[in-house]
């Protein structure tokens, strides 16, 4: 088995829908640190798992200097937008989202 890791980090706004009272339902950013893990057991013709350009291209793309309200159609809380990146990256098997030094959420699939 073949294993790669992207790391990433995004500047990012978001506004959390919660079910109880919080100072991030208001509009806020974050200085993402994202950490995406690829493998396979077979490497593509160029000889990769998956390209590190590739992934910066859709993920930094999509989710760059953007309020993640306007980009996504689920509550942008770091949990589901691991699963989001894990899902729109070839070969990705988990996703840390990093909002802070402390705070990390991870999705595994």
């Amino acid at each position: 088995m073949y294993y790669v890791c992207k790391r990433l980090e995004i500047s990012s706004a978001h506004a959390l829908n919660l079910t109880y009272e919080s100072k991030c339902e208001s509009l806020h950013g974050h200085n993402w640190i994202v950490k995406i893990y690829c493998k396979s057991e077979t490497l593509n013709a160029d000889g990769m798992v998956t390209d590190f350009t590739h992934i910066k291209k859709s993920i930094s793309g999509a989710l760059d200097h953007k309020n993640l309200n306007e980009v996504f159609d689920f509550n942008p809380t770091a949990e589901n937008i691991a699963r989001w990146i894990c899902d729109h990256v070839e070969n990705a098997y988990r996703v840390e989202v990093w909002e802070s030094e402390m705070n990390m959420a991870a999705y595994e699939r």
